[in-house]
């Protein structure tokens, strides 16, 4: 049994910790915050309770695995949770708005035909079958496999090129495009690379940058389907806290790590701001990688061949608005409204820039609206709880700017929740910090720059966890981001995943 001290309680860190603890380890928890979840957050006020961080929850595959593994036990049996029906519903610049089924591949194209013209459903079919051969392609070392030590061969994008007509058109082999070339080229119709670009930008990728393979996003979600646990997403982080008191973990809250400690070659434990120190023989950073240099007395985690920590300027933001509104939520109504922007190119500029000089937010950025059909979101059924999301600039947005943004985010949600202004109670706006900026998740192609730094580090004994580090941001992968650190120091690092 080796002593395990985890640095962070957020998801990937907990996932981490219960499988580890279910092998025998004795594992420590030291959180700076008051509380457990990391980004899964959550606001209450009134009666009113709102996710302000991720609202839905895909790939519910990985957390059944957790549970299972770490007690025998169905995620089921601990959350309630259901499929979101529709998916999503999606209102773009021209005031054209369609309702796309969960999980239902004959149904987004029957939706996206009916509403958008013949033909649109086959084209964005289309686009989502060649993404599933990217997914196909890097499901095992993107999601399921620690790092590749030759991971260099991950910069090839797996995305198929489209097969041309004419004489330079033969064959099919890996292109080279962005996501915003790919969707030119082969959605045409503004409103479907709308569609697919909305899917790049909620996870903090600019479409014009991000590789083909970041098709694989709208091809996750479509197939593995949105779900939602009743009490929100933080039920789900509850739901794993307890897994982990239950397996004896132990938690520090208000415990800030100052420094990784080394002997012989190897960590030793770690270094508290009151003072103490942990011994332990493995220490697994649930932080930012780029700040693990920083208590490692200096030392860089990876070589300089290895892949780096993501620049926080490259990062996106989301500001968040959380509002409790007068009268009941309609039967039928959508859980998720996607409003798209009516100018691609001035909110891409404000989001990431579009050369030197300071970002302006765009007067009407994409906003997605969750108002979902959840009692205990509520103080009764006269009201409801609507959260609104919009990704921004990580920094430069002073307060005056923060609060006009969210008035315009509250304006254009009117197009999903009529008269939202007026049925305000009132309004809590969370902008965009450090903490919560975006992580998504890996992406193949364009020479790894959209790889995360592995999970195993040069200093024995040091992993790395998380939505920064592999496998990437976005829940599904948190919890393999655990699964993986766990499967390495239960197994050795010659450890390749599970089979």
């Amino acid at each position: 049994m080796a002593r395990i001290a985890v640095i962070g309680a957020g998801m990937s860190a907990m996932a981490a910790a219960a499988r580890l603890a279910v092998a025998g380890h004795r594992v420590a928890v030291f959180e700076r915050g008051a509380t457990h979840g990391g980004a899964v957050r959550r606001l209450e006020r009134d009666g009113f309770t709102f996710d302000t961080g991720p609202g839905l929850l895909h790939l519910p595959a990985v957390y059944r695995d957790l549970f299972l593994k770490t007690g025998k036990e169905s995620l089921e049996s601990r959350v309630e949770l259901s499929q979101v029906d529709p998916a999503g519903r999606h209102v773009f610049a021209d005031g054209t708005a369609v309702s796309l089924p969960n999980a239902s591949r004959a149904g987004v194209l029957a939706a996206l035909d009916e509403a958008l013209g013949a033909g649109a459903g086959e084209r964005w079919s289309a686009l989502v079958g060649r993404a599933r051969e990217a997914w196909d392609a890097t499901r095992r070392p993107l999601l399921e496999e620690p790092l590749w030590p030759d991971w260099r061969v991950l910069g090839r994008d797996p995305y198929p090129a489209v097969r041309r007509r004419g004489l330079f058109g033969r064959g099919k082999g890996p292109t080279t495009a962005t996501l915003a070339e790919v969707a030119r080229r082969e959605l045409a119709d503004p409103r479907l690379v709308a569609l697919l670009e909305s899917h790049a930008l909620a996870y903090g990728f600019d479409p014009r940058g991000a590789p083909a393979s970041a098709a694989v996003l709208p091809y996750m979600e479509q197939t593995f389907g949105s779900w939602y646990p009743r009490g929100g997403l933080r039920a789900l982080a509850d739901a794993v806290y307890a897994r982990c008191l239950a397996r004896k973990v132990e938690f520090g809250f208000g415990a800030e790590v100052t420094g990784i400690v080394e002997k012989d070659g190897r960590v030793a434990g770690v270094e508290l701001a009151d003072g103490r120190f942990a011994e332990a023989e493995f220490v697994v950073a649930g932080i930012d990688p780029g700040r693990l240099a920083g208590l490692c007395g200096g030392r860089e985690p990876w070589a300089a061949d290895e892949v780096r920590p993501v620049p926080r300027e490259r990062a996106a933001g989301r500001l968040t608005v959380c509002l409790a509104v007068r009268g009941a939520r309609p039967e039928g109504a959508a859980h998720r409204t996607v409003v798209h922007a009516a100018d691609r190119a001035a909110e891409l500029a404000g989001v990431f820039g579009d050369g030197p000089g300071p970002r302006t937010p765009c007067d009407r950025p994409t906003v997605t609206v969750l108002r979902p059909d959840d009692p205990t979101t509520r103080p009764d059924d006269a009201h409801e709880a609507v959260t609104l999301t919009a990704t921004v600039a990580p920094h430069g947005l002073d307060g005056a700017a923060v609060a006009a943004v969210a008035e315009r985010m509250t304006e254009i949600a009117e197009a999903a929740v009529p008269g939202l202004r007026e049925r305000a109670l009132w309004r809590e706006v969370l902008p965009p910090t450090d903490d919560t900026l975006v992580a998504g998740p890996a992406l193949a192609g364009r020479e790894g720059r959209f790889l995360r730094p592995g999970n195993r580090t040069r200093i024995p004994g040091l992993y790395a966890v998380g939505g920064w580090s592999h496998p990437g941001g976005g829940l599904a992968h948190a919890g393999m981001s655990g699964a993986i650190v766990a499967g390495l120091i239960v197994n050795g690092d010659d450890w390749h995943g599970s089979t």
